[in-house]
């Protein structure tokens, strides 16, 4: 399946595959810690507390890729790519300590402006780096094994995991194994495109992407 699949977008799909994973074994079932497990949760926090993640990914998000965009290179898409997911590590951990709606919502808003800026970037860097000659199969590749296949397992683990352990417990490790995945960045860091001009210390295979 990854045969042949060149290491910048075998890198991605991988820590997307683990950090989907890890968010996936309880987003599902978040609903259900709003109305048990915190002051005044009902069914309206819950859908109150989607809206503000994604009111504030989306405010944010266009205006980041503008940037993204501009900015020659891929240094400043590799930390916001890298920054974001890191960060986003900490989200399940926050939930622990959550214990109203207003802290609920506070935490949802730092998420949706992490992922504004993890997103496109992601996004960017993958595209960019693609293989060529078959551009459908990797993305197809990124969307069945780093999100539905991750998504489906995780769900039944996490909803597992919820009804013998807490939900605490799935945080706990949600968030730990996102912020140690997110640490495989870095070992793609070498292989970003440099600013023009500084072609020259690209590797012979990179060049014709420029």
């Amino acid at each position: 399946m990854f045969k042949n699949v060149n290491k910048v977008v075998k890198r991605l799909i991988l820590i997307d595959f683990f950090t989907n994973s890890a968010f996936g074994s309880f987003m599902p079932l978040l609903a259900i810690f709003i109305t048990r497990q915190i002051a005044d949760g009902s069914a309206q926090v819950a859908g109150f507390a989607v809206s503000v993640f994604w009111i504030v990914k989306s405010f944010f998000q266009l205006p980041i890729a503008r940037f993204l965009d501009r900015t020659d290179g891929e240094r400043d898409d590799f930390w916001a790519m890298f920054l974001g997911y890191f960060f986003s590590g900490f989200i399940p951990i926050l939930y622990i300590f959550v214990e109203t709606p207003t802290q609920l919502y506070a935490v949802q808003a730092i998420y949706g402006f992490l992922m504004a800026w993890a997103v496109p970037s992601w996004y960017g860097i993958f595209t960019r780096h693609v293989d060529k000659w078959r551009i459908s199969f990797e993305w197809s590749l990124q969307s069945v094994f780093s999100v539905g296949t991750a998504t489906a397992f995780a769900a039944a683990l996490g909803g597992y995991l919820a009804d013998h352990y807490g939900f605490r417990i799935i945080f706990l490790f949600a968030g730990l194994i996102s912020i140690l995945i997110s640490l495989l960045f870095l070992t793609i860091r070498k292989e970003m495109l440099p600013r023009r001009g500084e072609e020259k210390i690209l590797p012979e295979r990179n060049k014709d992407r420029l």
